[in-house]
């Protein structure tokens, strides 16, 4: 019972830091910010496509939410959900538009 009285106020005290919240969209590639592949089309599919853009043109993993388009600033993880819907746990840098990435997770 205390384990679990501890775990829950250290999840509490996590989600109750300032700025951290959660974001959703889709991992694409700051080529095709808006997750539209269809004039780059660097691979079979929009996943592919963005691994390509990312590896040979220099571009950026971001997150797509529908309307802004968010650097983010792990760019390792988000390989793994290339052209995947995710949630990015995070603080967002207004000024600069990017996430500073925690946590990130497929989309349920």
């Amino acid at each position: 019972m205390r384990r679990l009285l501890f775990g829950l106020v250290l999840v509490g005290a996590l989600a109750a830091q300032p700025g951290k919240r959660s974001f959703n969209g889709t991992i694409t590639d700051s080529m095709c910010a808006n997750a539209d592949h269809s004039s780059m089309r660097m691979g079979p599919n929009d996943a592919e496509c963005t691994k390509a853009c990312v590896a040979l043109h220099d571009a950026l993993y971001v997150l797509w939410d529908g309307k802004e388009a968010y650097t983010l600033s792990d760019q390792k993880i988000p390989e793994k959900f290339a052209g995947a819907k995710v949630t990015v746990a995070g603080r967002l840098d207004a000024k600069t538009k990017t996430i500073q990435v925690t946590a990130m997770a497929a989309a349920k």
